[in-house]
């Protein structure tokens, strides 16, 4: 049974956890970052299902609420209280969760670990070594179904609107209005999310895939800069049917072995007969990331 964990990120919110342990740590934990949208680990059928299959292969796993599940999350430091969930979560935050975690870990007896992320979270991943390269605790990455986000937005939006609120957000930030909610939006978002995730030259666009298959120029900066500052073991692992790949998965698995720093780092892989969620085939996930972790 899992045990419920609560830590505190290194700007001091209180996350919460569910820690599936072993009878010992050497083995080490996989820390699990869940996706975007309304995600909560707690009510997600496929975290028991990840748990028990580490568990018996005698790894500990261990997945969090970050601060972007949720459509809309209250937190308080002290006397105040803050505005987080999905409509006002920017994506290099993710670090400062993903330190907490570790740290809680740590003092729980962990020495070693490994990073699994999905659709958003594989986005973290990245986000995570770019930013913290010359400290990195991990000895490996699972990028479960990394998503283009920025451009599945442009495609849904069209370019007019894309960048006419790109722009309304940018000033909104300005003056200091970002976390006013976008009006008459398909979900709730604040202008500074928007910004952070559709900015094509920010953190978050960092699996660019509409702009490789369609030629579309909306960056300005190198494309794929944090996937490609990986240089740790690293799983790649896509749904073959997964829905958020322009219909075209062997193509982005394709891109992406292109774009790889280091081949002899990498592996990938596609799970038959899965969508983005891997639903209804998350055992066979569960069972090429334990096959990967033991050949590295």
């Amino acid at each position: 049974m899992p045990h419920l964990v609560q830590f505190n990120t290194t700007d001091h919110l209180r996350l919460p956890g569910l820690l599936y342990e072993t009878q010992d740590t050497e083995k080490g934990v996989i820390i699990n970052l869940h996706g975007n949208g309304s995600s909560s680990v707690f009510y997600d059928p496929e975290t028991n299902i990840f748990g028990k299959q580490f568990v018996r292969s005698g790894y500990a796993f261990f997945t969090f609420n970050n601060r972007g599940a949720h459509y809309i999350k209250s937190f308080r430091r002290g006397s105040k209280k803050y505005r987080y969930g999905m409509a006002y979560e920017k994506i290099k935050d993710c670090v400062k969760d993903i330190d907490g975690a570790v740290k809680v870990l740590r003092r729980r007896g962990y020495r070693k670990f490994y990073l699994m992320g999905h659709s958003t979270g594989a986005n973290k991943i990245c986000v995570f070594q770019y930013y913290k390269k010359l400290y990195n605790p991990f000895s490996g990455y699972v990028l479960a179904g990394g998503g283009d986000d920025t451009g599945i937005y442009y495609s849904d939006l069209g370019a007019r609107k894309f960048w006419s609120l790109l722009k309304t957000s940018r000033d909104k930030i300005r003056h200091g209005q970002g976390k006013e909610l976008i009006s008459g939006f398909h979900s709730p978002l604040s202008y500074q999310s928007y910004y952070d995730m559709c900015n094509p030259d920010g953190d978050y666009n960092c699996f660019p895939f509409l702009e490789v298959l369609k030629n579309k120029q909306l960056s300005t900066k190198r494309l794929f800069r944090h996937y490609q500052s990986i240089d740790i073991p690293t799983l790649v692992v896509y749904g073959g049917n997964d829905e958020y790949c322009y219909d075209n998965v062997p193509k982005v698995m394709t891109i992406l072995k292109n774009k790889c720093p280091a081949p002899e780092l990498f592996v990938w892989r596609v799970v038959p007969q899965a969508d983005h969620s891997f639903h209804g085939r998350e055992r066979a996930l569960a069972n090429i990331i334990i096959r990967w972790i033991r050949k590295i």
